[in-house]
């Protein structure tokens, strides 16, 4: 297996996204091509294939929104594997 950093940083913009094999897929602006598993965050860990499916690019490419989930990424942070610890919350982060 092949591990490469990626540099991300708070303009690190999507031109599209898609899912994967339960992997959210981005293209960025900047040719790119990255990917991370949706098990990374709870809440689409636990989402149905159906809802999964249902993301989109809000801000110009900056963040992925899932409208049913009530969920928000920001691309910057997925690419530069900035995910959310177990057992944590946003609201006790």
């Amino acid at each position: 297996m092949i591990v490469m950093e990626t540099e991300a940083t708070m303009e690190t913009a999507a031109a599209r996204c898609w899912i994967e094999n339960r992997r959210v897929c981005l293209e960025l602006t900047d040719g790119r091509c990255v990917s991370f598993p949706a098990a990374k965050y709870p809440l689409l860990a636990r989402a149905p294939q159906n809802l999964l499916e249902k993301v989109t690019l809000r801000l110009n490419g900056l963040a992925l929104r899932w409208e049913e989930l009530d969920e928000d990424i920001w691309v910057g942070d997925a690419v530069g594997g900035k995910f959310p610890r177990a057992g944590r919350t946003l609201a006790h982060a």
